[in-house]
């Protein structure tokens, strides 16, 4: 009895640290992809300013 217990608490972590990670990955790609998307519009408003 105590086997399984244990064994269901480490596959437990195993799936909150999976589940985590997934998270963090996916948050991460949509935090980069909208840095992407953004570049060029923040190029474009460099190149617009007045110099003077």
């Amino acid at each position: 009895m105590d086997q399984s217990w244990l064994g269901m608490a480490a596959g437990t972590i195993v799936l909150v640290i999976a589940a985590v990670s997934v998270t963090v990955h996916y948050r991460r790609e949509r935090r980069r992809a909208d840095l992407l998307r953004n570049l060029d519009h923040h190029d474009w408003c460099r190149w617009t300013r007045v110099r003077r």
